[in-house]
């Protein structure tokens, strides 16, 4: 009833609030905070990994701001700051099945005595298989697949003709209740949360996961069960369901890509991953169900590698080389790995397909796997429940190849520049792309782009800047002279300093070749540009003990108004704004010094946060 009332009142105020925002024009964009990529105790690999307790109950309480015991070590978590909306996404491949069988034992329809005696003696292994860390490829032997014969389900009874487990049915149950949860948890105009879930492809060890969310109302969405992995492992079978669930029920969806990183090239391609050239159609439904990507998160960063940005001082950051199999592998960037690269390999698709598939804007999440959103490095819960604590995150021997909780990143962050906080207006400000994405702090940042900007526009409202240009994520059309960005950044109150700002080119040259830039626009202290357009870096300012850092460098905020001195109106180009934060601690710095150790067991100790744009395009036609 408190649940229903709140619902109540706070749609009233909204209502309101949308009357009169007609009456006197259409209101501003507000930015909010959210994670559109966590998962619970629901999540197969989760569950498997030590997160018992944290259900969808407690990840929403973790995001509102209130305090949660964590699933693995038991101490209190609470964020720094309410999350303004969520998604949680928990695998769809079995969803709920590890943790209701559990629990809950196998519940047999009509069980005859050796069917019961099956059933006990089943979740005795389970509960073994869990207890003992055997993990998820000993577990799945005991379940029905959909849909890779190589996945089939090898049963623990071989003479019994179906699996012991009907974790269809399971999974149907789990759906509902996610489903049932979202929308008692969502508070319009104060907390939204949004139905999704997680599509996992891998073939090959080729990471191809997508977060699927729609606006939908559990109620509607209880109407489908989700298109997993097993049921086609192929993206474009994914958008072909989402087209035609969305005519059945009129739920509206977006796909978001993420860990491109170690998709090893399959993410953003120049084919389908059946082999077949792209075609204008294909273009189409991609850039449909996909205008976003997930281009930060606990796997590491995906916007570009050293290998393709060579002349990029701060390309190098926090890289992930580890590929999701069992059998190790050198890792090996490709191109359709990182999204730099894909952005420019967009430009180069439209010029023969008239529409560019890789046209998408920018977001981060944490892909958190213990329930609790944690992007801060010093509140830093693991990427899965059991790798939350300094002791816990060393790997076993002999298996140096895999990552371990050393190897995580405390990231990421989805900005959104939206109306209202509700799931309509979210959903079209990620659909519109006004949105960005951070490693963890909450750095407010505008971009819009255009022709008619002064300098003196730098610190100019958000009305007046839409009246004469468009934001991130939007299209510009030929203009006269050079366009013009107008940039505006702002520090998260409770974090560190602000160093630097950047625009990042990418355009097509005139024999069709990609090309790209970096530039420094607006920087903190009296540092100039040397003849290569680049900037000395500010000190280090952390502490070798305490592992806090000093403000005594960088700014609070930063402002631009930059015009492009290499445009070429006869060439394709995008623009999107990096902004560097100030050197501090990464939490696994902070966790080798709770050891007494001076650095830790294997990557950086500092780091510089940062904020992505979504792109500006610009083309000649």
């Amino acid at each position: 009833m408190v649940t229903r009332f709140r619902w109540l009142a706070s749609s009233l105020g909204a209502l309101c609030c949308c009357v009169l925002a007609q009456a006197a024009g259409a209101a501003e964009p507000r930015l909010l905070w959210g994670d559109t990529h966590v998962h619970t105790a629901y999540s197969f690999d989760a569950f498997l990994n030590n997160n018992h307790s944290a259900t969808p109950e407690v990840a929403y309480r973790f995001a509102r701001g209130e305090p949660v015991v964590h699933p693995y070590h038991r101490a209190r978590m609470q964020i720094s700051a309410p999350l303004d909306f969520i998604a949680i996404a928990d695998h769809a491949e079995f969803l709920g099945v590890a943790r209701e069988v559990y629990f809950n034992g196998v519940q047999l329809d009509d069980p005859g005595p050796l069917d019961r005696i099956k059933g006990w003696l089943t979740e005795r292994h389970i509960r073994r298989l869990i207890d003992g860390d055997a993990g998820f490829d000993a577990f799945i032997e005991l379940l029905p697949h959909k849909g890779d014969p190589r996945l089939s389900a090898k049963n623990l009874w071989q003479d019994t003709a179906q699996p012991i487990i009907n974790s269809e049915a399971l999974e149907k149950k789990t759906w509902q209740s996610l489903t049932r949860l979202a929308d008692e948890n969502y508070v319009p105009g104060e907390f939204t949360t949004f139905v999704a879930w997680e599509w996992s492809s891998l073939p090959g060890g080729a990471n191809l996961h997508r977060v699927v969310m729609t606006s939908a109302s559990g109620e509607t969405a209880s109407q489908f069960q989700p298109f997993g992995s097993d049921d086609s492992p192929y993206p474009e079978d994914l958008w072909a369901w989402l087209d035609a669930t969305s005519k059945d029920t009129g739920a509206e969806f977006l796909s978001i890509p993420h860990n491109s990183n170690i998709s090893k090239g399959f993410m953003f391609p120049e084919e389908t991953l059946r082999g077949d050239p792209f075609t204008e159609a294909y273009a189409r439904k991609r850039l449909q169900y996909e205008p976003v990507v997930e281009v930060t998160q606990i796997k590491g960063d995906s916007e570009t590698h050293p290998v393709f940005s060579p002349t990029d001082e701060f390309a190098d950051f926090e890289t992930y080389p580890f590929y999701i199999q069992q059998e190790p592998q050198d890792y090996q960037p490709h191109r359709g790995d990182y999204v730099r690269p894909a952005l420019k390999r967009g430009l180069t698709l439209e010029q023969r397909l008239g529409v560019n598939p890789y046209q998408f804007g920018l977001i981060g999440s944490t892909d958190s796997h213990s329930g609790l959103a944690t992007a801060e490095e010093a509140n830093f819960g693991g990427k899965l429940a059991r790798d939350s604590t300094p002791e816990t995150k060393s790997r076993a021997d002999g298996r140096e190849q895999f990552a371990s909780g050393w190897s995580m990143s405390a990231s990421g962050m989805a900005a959104v520049w939206a109306e209202d906080n509700t799931r309509e207006a979210i959903m079209a400000a990620l659909k519109r792309r006004e949105v960005y994405a951070t490693t963890g702090p909450r750095i407010a940042l505008r971009v819009f782009g255009g022709w008619d900007y002064a300098l003196g526009d730098a610190q100019a409202t958000d009305q007046s800047l839409r009246a004469r240009g468009v934001p991130m994520g939007s299209e510009l059309t030929a203009g006269e002279g050079a366009p013009r960005l107008v940039i505006q950044a702002l520090k998260d109150p409770n974090a560190a300093n602000l160093d630097r700002v950047q625009v990042v080119k990418g355009w097509l040259d005139e024999a069709g070749a990609s090309q790209e830039q970096v530039f420094n626009v607006a920087w903190a202290g009296e540092r100039s540009l040397d003849a290569g357009g680049n900037l000395s870096p500010l000190p280090v300012t952390v502490d070798s003990r305490t592992g806090r850092h000093s403000d005594a460098h960088g700014a609070a905020s930063l402002q631009a108004v930059w015009q492009d001195p290499t445009f070429n109106p006869a060439q394709s180009a995008f623009y999107y704004v990096r902004v560097l934060q100030i050197p501090t601690a990464r939490h696994v710095y902070l966790d080798a010094l709770a050891l007494g150790k001076d650095r830790p067991d294997e990557g950086a100790s500092i780091i510089q946060e940062r904020a992505y744009s979504s792109p500006i395009w610009y083309s000649p036609k």
